[in-house]
């Protein structure tokens, strides 16, 4: 039995050292040779084309209508409301009277002003007459000293004659004649005295009567009238209420025949404002009809805040339609000065580092690096603009990724 075992042990130890013998020396199969031997396949890529394209575009951005002209409207001195013509929405004219006040204190005012006038009137009368009395008292003496100078000088011209007139005779003459004199320049005196106080009553009237104006142009002021055509929105005042410069107004007055509208664009789309260009806007008010405004006005300074531009549309508004306080949804057409480069979205790869395109040339890969602009729908296509090294014409791959590196070699399919 023993032996038996050995035997069958040998025989087994045979038959594994041929089958290993034959697994060892098996060939490598020809086709896996071949297969480690052959080079890479280049990788197939669609490109398209970059277009050069004139950018034209809807943008929609937000507005706000405002009055032509808005003017709060106070009362220039304070008074009671003793008349008030006008109601919110009433459509008023230039110089319409608008409100009338009552101000006692300005009549007290006024009348004694009046009064002063009047009697500073009476006084410069009185002293003109004054004047008059003394210059005719000057002319009196005047003439009876021309007289009595004559009079001397013949009994002075007598008296050269011994015995023909006493010599008393000429001294009293000589004497009446000094006392004419005093008596002439005393008047001269009393009468520029007279006319420097008449000069002094006319600087006084005057000075009252402007006064008087001034009472008078304060009362006008009570009169409140329309500075402008327009509408009345804000009513504030009621007969017998107290109006005064402060505080709040009493009428708020607004053009409204015409509007501006000012759209505040972004600075992105600054280069596209045109002045005179007619833009599209539309109000939720009146949903599906379509307004127009003009660009008149360019801000030339952007917001530090927004980074926007204000913009101001005048809009004709005859109909009274529009309102100010609106806020519009406007279409700005947003346009370039020169053609732009529009590539499919599709194209643009971008990572956490840069964005760009696949540029095929020579079959060769090569990224661009580009910054996007303005996406455009342009016959049906959603394109996109680009900026940066790129040329009309260049083919670009279709599928913009990170995976095609550049330098890889590829085989070009047209889109």
């Amino acid at each position: 039995m023993q032996k038996l075992i050995y035997s069958l042990v040998a025989v087994l130890a045979i038959f594994t050292f041929e089958a290993c013998s034959a697994s060892g020396n098996k060939a490598t199969p020809p086709s896996q040779t071949t297969a480690s031997s052959s080079p890479a396949l280049k990788p197939t890529v669609a490109v398209t084309t970059v277009q050069s394209l004139d950018l034209n575009r809807q943008l929609r951005l937000p507005g706000e209508l405002q009055a032509w002209q808005d003017t709060a409207i106070y009362a220039k001195v304070p008074g009671f409301v003793e008349v008030i013509n006008v109601d919110r929405g009433s459509v008023v004219k230039k110089g319409q009277l608008l409100a009338r006040l009552r101000a006692p204190e300005l009549d007290t005012q006024r009348s004694e002003a009046a009064a002063k006038a009047r009697a500073a009137q009476s006084q410069h009368a009185e002293a003109m007459a004054r004047v008059n009395s003394i210059r005719a008292q000057r002319l009196e003496a005047e003439a009876k000293l021309a007289a009595d100078e004559a009079t001397y000088q013949r009994l002075k011209a007598a008296s050269a004659t011994p015995g023909v007139v006493a010599g008393i005779e000429v001294e009293v003459t000589q004497r009446t004649v000094e006392a004419g004199q005093a008596r002439v320049q005393l008047w001269n005196e009393n009468e520029k005295a007279a006319q420097a106080q008449v000069k002094a009553l006319e600087e006084s009237e005057r000075a009252l009567s402007e006064a008087t104006r001034s009472a008078q142009n304060i009362e006008a002021y009570l009169q409140i009238t329309a500075p402008f055509d327009g509408v009345i929105t804000e009513r504030n005042a009621h007969q017998g209420s107290l109006a005064s410069p402060t505080g709040m107004p009493m009428l708020r007055l607004q053009q409204v025949a015409r509007l501006r509208l000012v759209v505040p664009v972004p600075e992105e789309e600054v280069s596209s404002i045109a002045s005179g260009a007619k833009v599209n806007f539309t109000v939720p008010a009146f949903p599906g009809e379509t307004f127009t405004g003009v660009i008149r006005r360019i801000s030339r300074s952007l917001d530090s805040k927004t980074r926007t531009m204000p913009i101001e549309l005048d809009v004709p508004n005859a109909p009274m339609k529009l309102a100010p306080g609106m806020f519009p949804e406007v279409s700005w057409p947003m346009r370039r000065p020169r053609p732009s480069l529009f590539v499919p979205p599709t194209t643009i790869a971008t990572t956490t580092e840069r964005s760009f395109v696949i540029r095929i040339s020579d079959d060769v890969a090569e990224w661009v690096d580009v910054k996007r602009g303005a996406s455009m729908n342009y016959n049906g296509v959603d394109l996109i603009e680009v900026f940066g090294a790129l040329a009309p014409g260049d083919k670009i791959a279709v599928r913009g990724t990170d995976e095609l590196r550049p330098g890889t070699k590829v085989n070009v399919k047209q889109q």
